[in-house]
């Protein structure tokens, strides 16, 4: 198991953040706060067996 950082676009306030993805686990959802906005935003995450990283950010309505 292994912790990477990943960047993306919050989908509220445009601002690029960091998240923390697990790669043991191949599809993830969750949701965490923006670091600049505060608002939470879903993420959903999918690691392929070659351990490349798609990450998907939205709004809670979408």
């Amino acid at each position: 198991m292994q912790i990477l950082e990943q960047r993306t676009q919050c989908p509220y306030c445009g601002e690029t953040i960091s998240v923390l993805i697990d790669d043991s686990v191949e599809q993830q959802e969750y949701i965490e706060d923006c670091q600049v906005c505060c608002r939470p935003i879903e993420l959903s995450v999918s690691i392929d067996s070659l351990g490349n990283i798609e990450l998907w950010a939205s709004t809670d309505s979408e």
